[in-house]
């Protein structure tokens, strides 16, 4: 709604935000006083509030709901705080099981609580206490004001707060208290959404025999977040009810923008995905257990190692089998790997698609665990301790998902001194080295003889796009889209070469070199820098924020191997983001390849990179303690599972992913 000022106002609105004074203001609490609370709903201060919060305040300004009261704290006539108080939440689960209201006494009573909606200390002053004094100074005010205005008497306060940002380390200090989680839904219309973020909820009781004015006694909250956990839960559908009640990341969830009644189907839409897989298992106790990690990969929960995972899920009897039954149980992992690609392709297959390899490194600790070593770490940007897998994705217009994996072993795990290792690892016996380019054209060749996943392009990251040999041995029916680095050298035309003249001296020449008189290969970076080139504005795809602009030259070159030319031109595909960051590709597509297809093919390595933010954000995907051989391969098998179930989910609910 536009608001339109009287001249009156707009003289007195201009007035107040010209004046303000936004000095740095250092102090103790006794130095500033006399400190005071001042309510500035509708008064000409109110624009001051409203310009503070605005522009200061991390959510930003809008309107209040229902009953609403602002605050301004000034010290000696400054401001220094911004407060506001609106209508309370409408349901709160945590709080009303700390009331223990009906549903008819909350409907009756709600008018008598109020949400401190909105708490700001100006940014320009730093004083030790006094977010906690500001609280104690308006709450007093607030009691009479709202009484005195809507004739109502406030029996409690809440708030929320963001524990990505805050501490709540003033409301703590005023005494306020801490009750629990909000869901993370926010109101929609006449629903709710889920928006991925609960906030830690605080209230103040204002008067202590609130109960009693309302005629209810406080329920336990414990029971009201999770049933009981029974000693020994029998069977897997027995994980049903816990589910339920289960906090699924907030992230994952928020990004499909799912309503709380998609959310309260999810247990039965995760019960069903992995039933399809139930046949891999030899007993039902490992359909628990298989139950119970998938669902601590999608959980909220921040360790996601087996322990943590049945400690939440199961039991504390339950430790040692699902550690177990990583590493040792006898399930067929191999048959259900090829369930998820077969049911994966009937979801996302499209002759649009493009094949995927990619290698990622898990920082770790430690010499034990399976394939360690010091090795070029893209999670640390550095040569340290970890493990590196090589890993195959898919990607279409309809969908992406990883399909196979292996771990690099470095050629040390081979020797004599790790064969002890090897074995306490369940490494294969007849295992050998192999270079990550080797992996995976192996693997491709797997995938591709599946005909599950129709491509023409396949891409992959500088590992493999800087190796010739590996460039060479890929499907010839498949055109490939690689990364390379900055220091990749080339021609831009193919230079003359051949025997240099034999000058009378020494032995007659026998190498291939350039001719004189021909141009040196310069690096990709060099080139990026020339005023040569002609860049084109293009938007490559619609993000959640808006269209992904860059700056994109396409050019036929001829890469330099030794310092010659290869027989063969490629495409160079240099790609300029607004952040200023500077990415190169080559391909050997035909020289008749459009343009706006290489554009396009480009933003289609984005989704295995999005794969591993994913997994690793929120799926745990480096957050695995095992040390053998089966169980890394189990565990990133899960992750593929939890990325499949949650492509499920936005196909199931026709939701757009946002990326």
């Amino acid at each position: 709604m536009v608001r339109i000022l009287t001249f009156k106002y707009f003289k007195q609105y201009r007035s107040v935000i010209t004046s303000l004074n936004t000095e740095p203001l250092h102090s103790s609490l006794q130095n500033m006083q006399p400190l005071s609370v001042e309510l500035v709903s509708r008064t000409e201060r109110e624009p001051l509030w409203d310009r503070l919060v605005r522009e200061f305040h991390y959510l930003g300004y809008q309107n209040l709901l229902g009953h609403r009261l602002k605050y301004l704290a000034l010290s000696r006539g400054r401001p220094v705080s911004a407060l506001g108080f609106s209508a309370p939440a409408l349901k709160l689960r945590v709080r009303d099981c700390f009331i223990g209201w009906s549903d008819q006494q909350r409907k009756q009573h709600l008018g008598r609580l109020a949400n401190n909606s909105r708490f700001l200390i100006v940014p320009w002053v730093r004083v030790p206490h006094l977010a906690s004094h500001v609280l104690g100074l308006t709450i007093k005010e607030l009691k009479k004001d709202w009484q005195r205005l809507f004739n109502a008497e406030l029996l409690l306060l809440e708030t929320f707060v963001d524990p990505r940002f805050f501490k709540a380390t003033s409301y703590k200090a005023a005494n306020w208290q801490f009750l629990g989680k909000s869901f993370g839904s926010t109101k929609q219309g006449t629903g709710y959404v889920y928006h991925g973020v609960p906030k830690e909820v605080y209230v103040y009781v204002l008067n202590k025999n609130f109960r009693h004015r309302i005629g209810c006694i406080q329920k336990p909250c414990d029971l009201f977040h999770r049933p009981p956990q029974q000693h020994s839960l029998k069977k897997v559908e027995d994980l049903h009810m816990l589910l339920q009640h289960s906090q699924w990341h907030p992230e994952l969830i928020a990004r499909m923008d799912l309503t709380e009644a998609d959310l309260s189907t999810m247990a039965d839409e995760l019960i069903g995905f992995h039933k399809q897989f139930h046949r891999f298992y030899r007993r039902i106790e490992h359909q628990r257990l298989g139950m119970a990690y998938l669902s601590g990969l999608l959980s909220n929960a921040q360790a996601k190692s087996a322990e943590p995972i049945a400690l939440e899920f199961l039991d504390e009897h339950a430790v040692r089998p699902l550690q177990q039954f990583m590493k040792h149980y006898g399930w067929d992992n191999a048959g259900m790997e090829t369930c998820h690609q077969h049911t994966l392709s009937e979801e996302i297959h499209n002759s649009a698609g493009m094949l995927n390899v990619d290698s990622s490194e898990f920082a770790k600790k430690g010499t034990e665990s399976v394939g360690v070593a010091r090795q070029y770490c893209g999670q640390l940007g550095k040569v340290d301790n970890c493990q590196s897998g090589v890993f195959v994705g898919y990607a279409s217009p309809k969908g992406y998902g990883l399909l196979t994996c292996r771990l690099y072993m470095p050629a040390i795990w081979f020797s004599k001194d790790y064969e002890q290792r090897r074995k306490a690892n369940l490494v294969p016996p007849d295992l050998t080295f192999q270079t990550k380019p080797q992996i995976a054209i192996d693997l491709i060749n797997k995938i591709v003889a599946t005909n599950l996943f129709p491509a023409q392009w396949i891409g992959c990251d500088a590992t493999f796009g800087q190796n010739p040999d590996f460039l060479k041995a890929l499907p010839a029916h498949l055109h490939y889209f690689a990364a390379i680095g900055s220091d990749t050298r080339v021609f831009l035309e193919k230079p003359k070469t051949g025997l240099r003249a034999y000058a009378g001296k020494g032995p007659q020449p026998k190498k291939i070199r350039l001719l004189p008189g021909q141009a040196a290969p310069q690096s990709v970076a060099a080139l990026a820098g020339s005023k040569s080139l002609q860049w084109q504005s293009v938007i490559l795809a619609e993000g959640a924020k808006g269209p992904i602009l860059a700056e994109v030259v396409c050019k036929r070159v001829y890469l330099s191997q030794g310092g010659l030319p290869e027989q063969t031109p490629v495409w160079l595909f240099i790609r300029k983001t607004p952040d200023g960051q500077t990415k190169y590709a080559i391909s050997n597509a035909p020289a008749d390849t459009p343009f706006s297809e290489l554009c396009r093919v480009s933003t289609m390595r984005w989704p295995i990179e999005q794969c591993f933010k994913e997994g690793k954000d929120q799926l745990g995907m480096d957050k695995y303690e095992h040390r053998s051989w089966p169980a890394w391969h189990r565990h990133m098998l899960y992750v593929f599972l939890a990325q499949h179930f949650l492509l499920k989910l936005r196909l199931r609910f026709k939701k757009k992913l946002l990326v």
